[in-house]
């Protein structure tokens, strides 16, 4: 079978550099010394791998023991997390993405500056969960959200994004809050330049080929997000972690297939993938 790649994929910097630090600290301080608080990518493959090379795992700070050290995942935390971390004597390593960590800046100086502040985003998901921390009050809405109920009237209000929505998502919700009586509205870009080259390029590709996979973890946003807009682009998509999803009626009938991952993903698994599907 025929194979076309997206030329923009796999692992951007943000998540490189958070694995860079994961590994350099179980090296430097010892397997089950440190302790990411949370899974440090949205990738199962590359987490267990972490794991299997002595990097422990958990949800809840308080149960860590204060002679190990924590690991702030790539998604951030919010303020409180760092206080209570070091009012219980632990060491911090953090491998907060530095375009999260500027959305965190964002909306702490939006505060500041007297505005309301909006975020456009999945308030689940942990990268908004931390970047919220960084005011108090701050509204969250998606495209689910009912904003005459949930965006309460203020003057001024300030708007963020959540790093890997796309432009068009954030644009469409950005137009809904205009539409409102605000006497001041700012908005900060805060989207991750590297995501929304590889939603371009997938897109692009989708138009070209018969049927596209994502490969990446089912909880990853960006990836997520990438496989929505590839079907929204018309062509039949699947969402997949890895070959061992993958099943052959998923082809039947296509010649040529393209392959996009989202940024959590490593090269092994899509060249895994490829080498697989241009067997068939």
């Amino acid at each position: 079978m025929k194979v076309r790649l997206a030329t923009s994929r796999g692992f951007c910097f943000g998540v490189e550099d958070a694995i860079e630090l994961a590994e350099a600290a179980v090296e430097e301080h010892g397997p089950g010394r440190v302790v990411a608080l949370g899974p440090v990518i949205h990738n199962k493959q590359v987490v267990n791998e972490l794991e299997e090379a002595g990097l422990n795992q958990s949800g809840d700070l308080e149960t860590i023991d204060p002679s190990k050290t924590v690991l702030i995942r790539s998604h951030g935390a919010p303020p409180e997390t760092f206080q209570r971390a070091d009012e219980r004597g632990l060491r911090i390593i953090d491998a907060t993405c530095v375009l999260v960590k500027r959305a965190q800046n964002v909306v702490k100086q939006l505060h500041e500056e007297g505005y309301h502040v909006v975020m456009i985003g999945d308030p689940d998901h942990p990268e908004v969960r931390g970047v919220i921390g960084y005011a108090p009050n701050v509204t969250v809405i998606d495209e689910e959200t009912n904003l005459e109920r949930a965006l309460p009237y203020r003057e001024r209000i300030g708007i963020v994004a959540q790093t890997t929505h796309s432009p068009e998502h954030v644009a469409d919700m950005i137009a809904k809050i205009l539409k409102r009586p605000y006497r001041e509205v700012k908005i900060v870009n805060t989207l991750c330049l590297e995501v929304t080259r590889r939603q371009e390029a997938a897109m692009e590709l989708a138009r070209e080929v018969d049927v596209m996979f994502v490969l990446g973890g089912l909880h990853s946003a960006n990836t997520r997000e990438l496989a929505r807009l590839c079907q929204e682009a018309g062509c039949d998509t699947y969402h997949l972690e890895t070959w061992k999803q993958f099943e052959p009626s998923m082809v039947e009938g296509k010649q040529v297939a393209g392959v996009t991952a989202g940024a959590s993903t490593p090269e092994s698994v899509i060249a895994q993938f490829v080498g697989e599907l241009e067997a068939l």
